[in-house]
């Protein structure tokens, strides 16, 4: 007789956590592979003690207990009574006589039922998590290791036990199957064409979500015919148009999607989807391996565009500029099955492949938060990533870091990686130490579904899948379609010559298209009459846009002044608005980010040090220091004080709450709860949204994020700091490759600001120096601003500036360290209310031009210590200058402040930096050894140096003491011009 069904509803007792009695003993973790349904039991050893109750209960009232466990109960009594007359032993009671052979074979069945059960359990739990090895998803056919866990034998069932009815219920369907049964099912799940990496999950709601979906259904969507015609129309789109540019224009480089065509009716699929789920605007980034192909048949760009760029008969057009067809965006829109609008968006990028992430996903946060989509449903990410830059590059992990934290979360990103099985020409062993591309997406909590590219009808399984994961979790999720390259790296490459095996296969093998359309035949869902019309009617398309192509060569330029932009501009530099703000609203701003709420108290140290002072400063009892003056030049900018309109701020950076230098604290803690309190964000409330927020610690993938997020919020500041300015160069890719090209490149403008800490003060190589150098080699066309500001005010102004104007560029700001606090490094209330951002800051001190017999010309940190030098020993004949904007190069204020000198007079170019970098060879690239064609112009700096500072103090006082006095010295130096004065570029 075999015992009840311990997985039923309602068959055992409840503990305290509302489980049943024997799923607590299973672990609440669901560690032994089960992830028991509400309410229900869960046949363990742990039922031994549930037994023994259970039958001691039946022993008092036989109606104490449900009617399977009575009639149990009463079965074995009748079969112990016999026993026991067999034997010889009478019993008139018959319960009391038997009840302890009756326990004694309960027990033992039940152990053996225990024993069995584990033991499949196990079988189960392996399949969720070791199936993937198992599973088909190459469809190259490489041989690959079986799992032992996935053999019935490890847990020692046999030919003979594969008809054994066993517990079922945690796979869902039937609460009993077959051994052979839930094998066979376990298998399609899990081993077919989609393997899954689920497991890592921590979650039990989660895990038990995906189990549900995947198991209830084998992994596997049931598509209508419709459906399977417009898979196979997509696959023969993307097919048809590789081969129609491979014989148009055999050898040009196109990066083709050869190999890898799943991919377009998997986008296809993913947008359709996310339109029924209220997404109503996806932004793209992929690299440039099949971004034709999706310019074509996703994006909706012309063919006949991109014929045109391959016909490449219009120079003129990107005449020093623009870049390759295969790294340039395009937006269009939409239009779902269901007739639901979705705007879609891809994004440029370079060759520089996953550093377009952070780019993307920044967009969509601006784009949400533009809109208020507080539950980042409405705009969605898709990031098309390669197999070997997803594990070779260290961008992919600083991207998936920030996915789930607040200040860069968008609601989960969807991840599709085109796994070509290989790089250039590395193989994964060469590539990665890992089994999987995707193992650095194991750090989320989110599934990793590896499917098999060849079979798009799981290809769709899956991205369903995904998608319905995204809307109910808000989570990333990753999709790896193994596929492979039907062509080298690209047209022209020859892949044999380092994989001739791989490539032996590959040439053998049909296009996805013709394996889709064979298992369509054999379906009958359509015929082969229906495939030719099909692509007789894309061939026709195709030839109708090359002739349209060819009839007119001249390429469409992007136009990126639309929509949100349209009231912004580029180009060449614009006027300055007015900056000044009343002095009676900057003391009322400054005095409201002092009031804190009822009972909120603050470290003492806050409140002595920066609240006090501050309600000094509104008073007029101190002056400004550099903190205070960012403050209300925030304050002014998000409540539209002295301006047209209240304008969004995002800042971020490691510890930008704070301030590396405890000089900002814009957000308060409490110093006994605990409790945060953000002053700039309860100023009036019409104000625009306010963001402070801590990075994580990353430079490459933060900046990505938030020159993304400037791309769709022109009318906002945003900005980022570095901790120090010296660890900038972390994130040189997304500088070179966007921040200060993409207006050539690419025409998209933004106006993000860069706070780079920079100073020379005795703290070593790697906290001195912003390379200056690097933005100011970079500056042309006037593509970036570089300032470096010296005063309060100053900056008050530049911040101010910066978002009143139209004119969007890049802002790169040298920032203070020591002067943050510096006495000298002040300026009254009265500096910000009246005047605006000054390029160039004349000789405060000079009244008689005709007694200068030397110029000083500087910016920043450095003037401080030569205006000392010169108080100190009344050198009252050396003028001093500040360079307050670098670039673009000001040349006209330059003139007005020279204006009053002696022409011949000599200027000094003075830096803190080594020759080699800080400003002086920008300054002489312009200027040459003759400053503005009047007066004769050298350098001070430190020497030419590989390293930028010296890491010990004592040496940087010499150095630096020596810099100063060399500046007012009658010697002069040799050899401090970097180019001979007859290759000096002109003035």
């Amino acid at each position: 007789m075999s015992s009840p069904d311990f997985v039923k509803t309602g068959s055992g007792s409840t503990g305290q956590d509302g489980q049943s009695s024997s799923a607590a003993a299973a672990g609440s973790d669901g560690s032994n592979g089960r992830v028991p349904a509400e309410g229900t039991s869960v046949l363990n050893t742990g039922s031994l003690s549930f037994l023994e109750q259970m039958y001691a209960a039946y022993q008092e009232d036989p109606q104490s207990v449900s009617p399977d466990w009575r009639d149990y109960f009463e079965g074995m009594s009748a079969e112990g009574s016999a026993s026991a007359r067999r034997g010889g032993t009478e019993s008139n009671a018959v319960i009391a006589g038997t009840s302890p052979h009756v326990l004694s074979e309960l027990k033992r069945e039940l152990h053996e039922a225990v024993a069995t059960q584990e033991r499949v359990d196990q079988l189960i739990r392996n399949y969720r998590v070791r199936g993937h090895i198992a599973a088909q998803i190459d469809p190259l056919g490489r041989p690959h290791e079986m799992p032992a866990e996935l053999d019935p034998a490890f847990y020692g069932f046999t030919d003979a036990d594969m008809e054994r009815q066993v517990n079922s219920t945690w796979m869902g369907g039937p609460e009993k199957r077959s051994l052979r049964q839930i094998i066979s099912w376990l298998q399609s799940t899990y081993c077919r064409s989609i393997g899954v990496q689920f497991m890592h999950i921590d979650s039990l709601r989660v895990r038990a979500w995906l189990q549900d979906k995947m198991e209830g259904t084998g992994n596997y969507l049931k598509l209508n015919r419709e459906e399977q015609l417009r898979i196979y129309r997509r696959l023969s789109d993307a097919v048809l148009f590789e081969e129609f540019i491979q014989k148009k224009y055999v050898s040009k480089k196109r990066f083709s999607l050869e190999g890898a065509e799943s991919l377009i009716p998997l986008l296809d699929m993913a947008i359709e989807k996310a339109g029924t789920k209220g997404v109503d605007e996806v932004v793209l980034g992929m690299a440039h391996r099949g971004r034709l192909n999706v310019l074509a048949n996703i994006m909706g760009k012309s063919p006949a565009d991109i014929f045109r760029e391959f016909e490449d008969n219009d120079p003129e057009s990107h005449l020093y500029g623009g870049d390759v067809k295969y790294h340039l965006g395009y937006s269009s829109d939409w239009e779902t099955a269901t007739g639901r609008n979705v705007h879609l968006s891809l994004s440029f990028n370079p060759s520089h492949l996953e550093f377009i992430n952070p780019i993307v996903t920044g967009r969509i946060r601006a784009k949400q938060d533009r809109v208020g989509d507080e539950d980042r449903k409405q705009k969605m990410a898709l990031l098309i990533h390669g197999d070997a830059a997803f594990a070779g590059e260290g961008i992919v992990q600083e991207t998936l870091n920030m996915s789930e934290l607040d200040g860069y979360t968008v609601g989960g990103t969807v991840h599709v990686i085109v796994n070509n099985q290989i790089g250039f020409t590395t193989c994964e062993q060469q590539g990665r130490s890992t089994l999987y591309s995707t193992e650095v997406a194991r750090m989320l909590q989110s599934p990793i579904f590896h499917v098999n590219g060849e079979d798009p009808e799981a290809v769709a399984q899956v991205i369903n899948l995904s998608l319905d994961f995204r809307e109910k979790f808000q989570r990333d999720v990753v999709i790896d379609m193994y596929c492979y390259r039907r062509h080298g790296h690209n047209e022209a490459d020859e892949p044999s010559f380092t994989q001739p095996l791989m490539y032996q296969t590959i040439g053998k093998r049909p296009t996805v298209r013709e394996t889709y359309l064979e298992r369509l035949l054999e379906r009958k869902e359509m015929t082969e009459a229906d495939a030719k019309e099909i692509l007789k009617e894309s061939r026709k398309k195709l030839e109708a846009d090359l002739k349209a192509a060819r009839a007119d060569v001249k390429v469409t330029k992007p136009n990126a002044g639309k929509g949100i932009w349209s009231d912004y501009k580029g180009g060449h530099s614009a006027d300055d608005p007015e900056t000044a703000v009343p002095k009676g609203q900057l003391i009322q701003l400054l005095l409201q980010q002092c009031d804190l709420p009822e009972g909120f108290t603050p470290h003492p140290k806050i409140e002595k040090l920066l609240l006090s002072t501050r309600r000094d400063m509104a008073e007029g009892k101190q002056k400004l220091n550099w903190g205070t003056a960012e403050a209300l030049a925030l304050a002014s900018i998000v409540t539209g004080i002295g301006g047209d309109q209240p304008y969004r701020i995002r800042m971020s950076g490691q510890d930008v709450e704070r301030g590396t230098f405890s000089h900002r604290h814009s957000v308060f803690h409490d110093y006994v709860t605990g409790e945060r309190f953000m002053p700039l964000a309860h100023l009036s409330d019409d104000q625009a949204p306010v963001e402070i927020v801590n990075s994580p610690l990353s430079e490459a993938g933060v900046l990505g994020f938030e020159y993304g997020y400037s791309l769709d919020t022109p009318d906002g500041l945003v900005l980022w700091e570095a901790q120090f300015g010296d660890f900038v160069n972390a994130a040189q890719v997304i500088i070179d490759q966007f921040i200060t090209s993409a207006e050539d490149k690419w025409r998209r403008l933004n106006g993000l600001v860069m706070l780079l800490p920079h100073g020379f003060e005795g703290q070593g190589p790697e906290h001195s120096s912003a390379r200056l150098e690097r933005f100011l080699m970079a500056a042309a066309e006037d593509n970036i601003e570089v300032c470096y500001p010296s005063t309060p005010d100053q900056y008050f102004h530049m911040l101010r500036r910066q978002v009143l104007r139209k004119w969007r560029k890049p802002l790169i700001v040298m920032t203070p360290k020591s002067l943050l606090r510096a006495p000298v490094a002040t300026c009254g209330l009265g500096a910000l209310a009246t005047g605006k951002f000054m390029r160039v800051i004349p000789d405060i001190t000079d009244e008689l031009h005709e007694e200068v017999n030397r110029i000083l010309i500087c910016s920043g940190k450095v003037y401080y210590d030569l205006d000392e030098y010169r108080q100190k020993y009344e050198r009252y004949d050396v003028a001093i200058i500040r360079m307050e904007e670098l670039y673009p190069h000001p040349i006209e204020e330059l003139q007005q402040a020279f204006a009053g000198y002696r022409e011949g007079t000599e200027v000094v170019w003075v830096q803190e930096e080594p020759e080699n970098m800080g400003a002086w060879r920008f300054v002489w690239s312009h200027h040459g050894p003759n400053l503005l064609d009047r007066f004769p112009l050298r350098c001070i700096s430190r020497p030419p140096s590989a390293s930028p500072a010296t890491g010990s103090h004592a040496s940087h006082v010499f150095e630096q003491e020596r810099l100063v006095t060399e500046a007012f010295s009658s010697e002069v130096w040799e050899d401090t011009c970097p180019i001979e004065p007859a290759e000096a570029a002109p003035a």
